[in-house]
């Protein structure tokens, strides 16, 4: 069922960013494919077909790629919100459980791009569009698993979009801030969780949990993800919404000093 309209693969897209997206890109004129580990939960969206897919399994999303391709002819969008979260110390979180973080927020994303590249290589034109953070270029204690994995999608962003550039591709990041979403009660917690950190995790995870409470809504993130899939000359990076924005102009501008006196204040920590 080949189409004239752009098509738009949207990960994660059952729930949180992933879902308004989805359903933002709809209403911009996009034939939309989301997916979910398990689309039989998923309830139905408008404008949106649903393929089963887990990001952080390679035949899975060759499998849903080839799908994609076959019935609707192309992919001119790709956006990557599939993600999971983490809190907890460092020294707290196993290995095993880093490693499982970036199979998905990083190799998942990876394993997207380069599957749909050929495709989009071929067609001589595309969008990538990666789901970041503020936590991509600001440290959080109690959270350094998480914001490795999306410092890393950072790197590997910019650096891609100048690869793909000269076949007609750009690779984009979206930043938001704190988002109303499921991130803060489904993100692992520490595996191996030890006394001396256990009264400052507590602290630092009711301030992660009021911070979701009274973060952005997800359509503010799917505002900039349209964006960036549909701006004639798109920016390398999108900050998402005004906290987002505030965020990325203290990393640039505040002298070290300052900017690290006001993490360790932020986060109620002493010093």
């Amino acid at each position: 069922m080949a189409t004239n309209r752009p098509v738009a693969l949207v990960t994660g897209a059952s729930s949180g960013i992933g879902k308004e997206t989805a359903l933002a890109l709809a209403a911009s004129g996009f034939t939309v494919v989301g997916t979910s580990r398990d689309t039989s939960r998923v309830a139905p969206l408008d404008g949106v077909t649903f393929v089963g897919l887990d990001v952080a399994e390679d035949t899975s999303v060759t499998a849903a790629v080839q799908e994609v391709s076959e019935r609707f002819g192309r992919i001119d969008v790709l956006v990557n919100s599939a993600g999971v979260g983490s809190m907890g110390a460092s020294e707290e979180t196993s290995l095993e459980q880093v490693q499982a973080l970036f199979d998905t927020n990083v190799f998942g994303v990876m394993r997207m791009v380069n599957e749909v590249l050929p495709h989009m290589r071929a067609q001589r034109r595309g969008r990538i569009i990666n789901i970041s953070s503020v936590l991509g270029f600001l440290p959080q204690p109690y959270m350094a698993a998480y914001a490795a994995s999306k410092h890393a999608i950072e790197g590997y962003t910019e650096s891609l979009d100048h690869e793909v550039r000269d076949h007609g591709i750009r690779a984009l990041i979206v930043q938001p801030a704190y988002t109303r979403t499921g991130f803060e009660a489904n993100s692992a917690k520490p595996d191996i969780p030890l006394h001396a950190y256990a009264k400052q995790r507590l602290a630092v995870d009711r301030l992660m949990a009021d911070a979701v409470r009274d973060g952005d809504a997800p359509t503010v993130v799917a505002k900039a993800i349209v964006a960036a899939a549909t701006d004639a000359k798109p920016k390398l990076r999108y900050t998402a919404g005004p906290m987002a924005g505030r965020a990325r102009i203290l990393r640039r501008v505040a002298p070290a000093q300052v900017f690290d006196k006001q993490i360790r204040k932020m986060n109620q920590l002493a010093g």
